[in-house]
């Protein structure tokens, strides 16, 4: 005879089994999505995904560690040895950097370089795609987040082909442009790098005189408080572009952005200069955009995987933060690179202790004369 249970509770071994939550079931518009999904990938991979690590090493003829070496410079994650992740696309793929190395063009170090600059370039770039379609979603036909992003998926496949060809187009013009900056403008170039700030360019460990500036929005971290996340990215995304625009069209290059702050460089003093005083007055013109304080520093650097190094870099940050909303700060050695140039004028200020400079005398930048960067209206 079982226990009684006096207190009301079920004797032992007596207990109601618990009810199993219901499963739900996926609706006709949800599979659906995962279908797109599922399509989307075969066409965007090429190949179903049939080999593992060890078979895909085995195809190219390397170990499994020089297959996760490259597999992680394009950006991606470890996965299990058993699991079946990789294409007969992706073997193709990374055996045209294999056969560089082996053909003698690269070295293993620099073949992982140049395959971690793809993978690193095209995570940002799609990202970056992708939100700009999800935005335009939003803004154009007042959907929700959730399906303006299902709506994406579904008109990706007609974009597809058209961004791809127009990024191998833009990636050969961005090599010419390069080329160009190598050949064609060689004796400029290596006449600025000998006005280098230390007057040396074959003693000087740092191999290119570049104006480094930066521009840096004022109160951005308290004016994003205020803002929802919509309002606050499109204030990115109009920062950006504004500066984008005037950098490229003054011939400098925009080196990365970190929010609310732009990295550029240029090839001569007289072209940061430009770019400088174009970003102050246009971001200070603009009814949007807080003001901006801005730099540009005229020195030595080191370029690498895209980015740059070095005091100049340091410097010309340094100064930012000293910089006055809607003003521009140069060192005296840029003064001195400008100040023959009766376009500018060079107004001193008093010296400020700079970390890891000690004494610095900045120097206000002001436009003098010409017409600087003109900018098309849109």
């Amino acid at each position: 005879m079982p226990p009684s249970s006096s207190s009301g509770s079920a004797p032992d071994g007596w207990e109601r089994a618990p009810e199993t939550a219901a499963i739900p079931i996926p609706t006709v518009e949800q599979q659906d999505w995962h279908r797109g999904i599922r399509d989307l990938e075969r066409r965007l991979l090429g190949a179903e995904r049939t080999l593992t690590y060890r078979e895909m090493a085995r195809e190219l003829g390397v170990s499994t560690h020089a297959a996760r070496k490259l597999w992680r410079a394009l950006g991606f994650p470890n996965l299990d040895d058993d699991v079946k992740a990789f294409t007969d696309a992706d073997v193709e793929a990374l055996s045209t950097m294999i056969s560089l190395v082996r053909d003698g063009h690269l070295n293993e170090e620099t073949a992982i370089s140049l395959t971690r600059s793809v993978g690193q370039m095209t995570d940002r770039m799609v990202v970056w795609q992708i939100e700009a379609l999800v935005e335009d979603k939003i803004a154009n036909q007042q959907l929700s987040d959730a399906t303006a992003r299902t709506q994406v998926v579904e008109t990706l496949p007609e974009l597809i082909a058209p961004i791809e060809s127009l990024m191998s187009y833009a990636w050969r013009r961005q090599l010419s442009a390069a080329l160009q900056r190598l050949t064609v403008r060689v004796e400029s170039g290596l006449a600025a790098t000998a006005q280098g700030r230390d007057g040396s360019e074959h003693d000087s460990p740092l191999p290119l005189a570049r104006a480094v500036g930066f521009a840096d929005l004022v109160s951005y971290t308290s004016l994003s408080r205020t803002m929802n996340e919509r309002t606050l990215a499109q204030t990115v995304q109009r920062f950006e572009s504004r500066c984008a625009e005037i950098i490229s069209i003054g011939g400098g290059r925009l080196v990365k952005t970190v929010g609310d702050e732009v990295l550029f460089n240029a090839e001569t003093p007289e072209a940061g200069a430009e770019i400088a005083l174009a970003l102050a007055e246009t971001i200070a013109a603009d009814d949007v955009l807080p003001q901006a304080r801005v730099s540009v520093v005229w020195g030595r650097v080191l370029s690498r995987m895209g980015d740059i190094y070095g005091p100049t870099v340091n410097l010309a940050a340094r100064l930012t933060a000293l910089a006055d909303p809607g003003t521009i700060l140069v060192d005296s050695v840029t003064a001195r690179a400008l100040e023959s140039e009766d376009d500018y004028l060079l107004v001193p200020q008093p010296p400020r202790i700079v970390r890891g400079f000690g004494e610095v005398q900045p120097h206000m930048l002001l436009r003098a004369g010409g017409t600087g960067i003109v900018l098309e209206n849109s």
